[in-house]
């Protein structure tokens, strides 16, 4: 199977380049299954409903989020009825909406998606190791889901690779998101499992985080507020990662980072086609 996960959105620049490329990739690459983060793509600050529709209609399988999951206070009446929308499985009993859940591929495969967030210099949550065991052991990879995808939101790369070898082996991919800086360190652990710390966002690197540069410099600078955060409207970088898996065992044959358009150097993964 094909697999592509997309990091963050970040703001209109993000969103728009996703939506408007992403069906030519799914075609082209003939991709099976598309997962993305999606947090951050009205105005910076969580997703409204009819954004999400857009980036599905464009050929996103599921969308997950993050800590601003609820930034848009709509979220909580619409995403009981968007089965496609994740936000992290790791919150209290009785939120909203859901953190797993079993989708089928364009090519009929089963393929389990968690979206699970860090503790470490984060809001305080459940244990996320303990939730999202309970996902894998319910939904065994190569018995009941043909791929398993754990978006794992979080700050501290200690902790996203903690979360890669805990569950090595039993899980097709473990990719982080939240940081918005792709990391160079994608690759395949010892039990199978394609990993990278951070997919980097979907967004304008003119920027810091995908932001307008003066407010968050001012911030570090003087350590006073001043305007609010607003994404930067350069031409977006869509960032992510690429994996194909063993349809026998579900694991990672290949895993390669994906670098489409804007400022970034391109990198296309090696079984791309040009």
């Amino acid at each position: 199977m094909k697999l592509l996960f997309l990091g963050d959105l970040v703001g209109r620049t993000g969103r728009t380049a996703v939506i408007d490329q992403l069906p030519a990739i799914v075609e082209m690459q003939q991709l099976d299954f598309v997962v993305v983060n999606g947090e951050n793509s009205a105005s910076g600050f969580g997703i409204t409903e009819a954004i999400l529709q857009d980036v599905l209609d464009a050929g996103a399988d599921v969308v997950t989020t993050g800590n601003h999951v609820w930034d848009q206070r709509d979220t909580l009446v619409y995403i009981e009825r968007q089965d496609r929308l994740l936000r992290p499985l790791n919150y209290p009993v009785g939120t909203p909406g859901r953190g797993a859940h079993l989708y089928t591929a364009r090519n009929g495969a089963q393929v389990m998606v968690a979206n699970v967030m860090g503790r470490v210099y984060m809001d305080a949550m459940d244990d996320p190791f303990a939730r999202i065991e309970r996902v894998v052991d319910d939904c065994p990879l190569g018995q009941v889901a043909d791929a398993i995808i754990i978006d794992m939101h979080a700050e501290a790369t200690s902790e996203k690779q903690a979360m890669g070898h805990f569950l090595d082996g039993r899980v097709s991919l473990v990719v982080g998101t939240h940081t918005h800086v792709p990391t160079a360190d994608h690759q395949i652990l010892p039990g199978g499992t394609a990993y990278m710390s951070d997919a980097g966002m979907c967004g304008d690197y003119d920027s810091v985080l995908g932001m307008e540069k003066d407010e968050p410099v001012n911030r570090f600078q003087r350590k006073i507020p001043g305007n609010r955060f607003t994404p930067a409207s350069g031409e977006a970088t869509i960032s992510g990662v690429a994996v194909e898996t063993d349809d026998r065992t579900g694991l990672a044959l290949r895993v390669a980072p994906v670098r489409i358009g804007g400022r970034l150097e391109p990198v296309l993964p090696f079984f791309w086609q040009s």
